[in-house]
């Protein structure tokens, strides 16, 4: 038996709670690593440049996170693919599937980085840089861009490295990520003193570094799928295939910008700037409680998509409930943190009484409905994992768009901010019970294949028996 089927193989064999285990701690690891990373950056630029250059990183920040949703249309749309050839034991596609997101990373990098720096200006203006941040601005978004096709090779092909069985390699290659970037910055800013770009530099020769060592694991290195010369090009089918499973991850990622655009203009109509520096504290908190979630999801997509291939249906249900039950232990942990504690974690951001009582208020309205979240989460992850992707996309978009923004804009008007802590939780319950629906005819689904494919077997025992 070759490397890589005894390491894809035994996805459909080892006990689940076990591989759940393996592959999902790592990547926990690895997404707490890389969220601390952007908390301690932010100090970095805070402290070394100034309070204009943060406000230009902040302002930046959306381009980013367009950045990472490109990023995660090739990635998760690819990896969800390979796990599924690699169920099918069909090797030589996951290696074309490889090959396609390689190229999809090079072409869509190069064309991203040309569009938005001829456009840079106007679109940071929009973004709302005043005279006095437009130059910080500019300067960190310009090195950021430069670095595109390395974020997205970096990013994206690396959630390829754990779906073809090497969790490990990909939880250190995100760790070496996050320490030689919080080394790097300090060393920028405070001793060569080069500002904001020395914060992008700092983040762009990290993503160059590693992906250097991401396209030398996959071509000269133990990598168990190889990228192939003649495979790096973009196939049409598969194409349509990556953005439509990937597609899920990108509208979230759109979604949340427009969410919070909106978000931060009716919290500035009705509780003014500290409400808005609240909601900023509440965010922070509830990613750093979510990133265990989507480290759970990262570990959870190739074993789901790996037993869904493979048609061993019962071990798919499995992973699903072991990820749920793990997710919403984590979420009920958080939500007993956030309210018992809600005046301290506020607090330990800034210490100003009128934004301690905003937010501990907003904090505890906000998160009521943290508990269910992660089932919500994770049910998600599963349909993107097994290729479903409408349904995705469906649960990806209903908090944000079909739920949220709506009750941003109603609530208020009866509310006054209150409505606005409202709207998270009511879009949180509203949301998760469709998961939940969704889940429950999806297993239905599952249990009518299992039962197919029992009878299929036992007919043909009972054949071989009269033969």
């Amino acid at each position: 038996m070759s490397e890589l089927d005894h390491k894809t193989e035994r996805m459909g064999e080892y006990p689940v709670g076990k591989l759940l285990m393996e592959f999902s701690i790592p990547a926990i690891i690895a997404m707490i690593a890389n969220a601390l990373y952007h908390v301690v950056d932010s100090i970095f630029v805070g402290r070394g440049v100034g309070s204009l250059a943060l406000t230009a990183v902040t302002i930046a920040f959306p381009i980013m996170i367009m950045l990472m949703a490109f990023g995660m249309l090739i990635g998760i749309g690819s990896t969800a693919l390979i796990s599924l050839k690699l169920g099918q034991q069909k090797r030589e596609e996951a290696e074309q599937i490889l090959g396609t997101a390689f190229a999809l990373t090079l072409l869509f990098g190069v064309v991203i980085t040309v569009v938005l720096l001829l456009f840079l200006d106007p679109i940071l203006r929009f973004l709302g840089a005043t005279p006095d941040v437009f130059g910080y601005a500019k300067q960190f978004t310009t090195v950021i861009l430069i670095g595109t096709v390395f974020q997205f090779i970096s990013f994206g092909l690396n959630n390829i490295i754990r779906a073809e069985g090497n969790p490990m390699i990909s939880m250190a290659t995100m760790l070496f990520s996050a320490v030689l970037n919080t080394i790097l910055n300090p060393i920028f800013i405070f001793i060569f003193h080069w500002g904001v770009i020395g914060s992008a530099l700092a983040t762009v020769i990290t993503q160059i570094i590693i992906s250097g060592y991401i396209i030398y694991h996959f071509t000269i290195g133990h990598s168990n799928l190889k990228l192939y010369k003649n495979n790096i090009r973009v196939r049409v089918d598969l194409l349509g295939k990556i953005t439509a499973i990937g597609l899920s991850p990108f509208l979230l990622q759109m979604a949340a910008s427009v969410t919070l655009f909106i978000f931060n203009n009716n919290l500035l109509i009705y509780g003014g700037e500290m409400a808005v520096a609240a909601m900023g504290v509440i965010n922070r908190v509830i990613m750093m409680l979510l990133m265990p979630i989507f480290g759970i999801n990262q570990g959870a997509q190739p074993i789901i998509g790996y037993n869904y291939g493979a048609k061993k249906f019962d071990r798919v249900k499995s992973t699903l409930k072991l990820a749920s039950i793990a997710a919403t232990l984590i979420c009920v942990f958080g939500f007993t943190i956030s309210e018992v504690f809600s005046h301290q974690i506020i607090g330990l951001f800034n210490k100003d009484q009128e934004l301690i009582e905003i937010g501990t208020r907003g904090i505890r309205i906000f998160m009521i409905m943290l508990p269910i979240v992660g089932v919500q989460i994770v049910i998600t992850n599963y349909f993107q994992s097994v290729g479903k992707a409408s349904k995705a996309i469906l649960l990806s978009l209903t908090r944000q768009v079909l739920f949220l923004i709506p009750l941003i804009m109603i609530l208020p008007t009866f509310f006054q901010l209150d409505g606005i802590w409202m709207a998270g939780p009511i879009a949180d319950f509203s949301s998760s019970l469709l998961a939940v629906i969704l889940l429950r005819k999806e297993f239905r689904y599952l249990q009518t294949k299992h039962d197919q494919i029992g009878d299929h077997m036992e007919r043909n025992s009972t054949e071989k028996g009269i033969l």
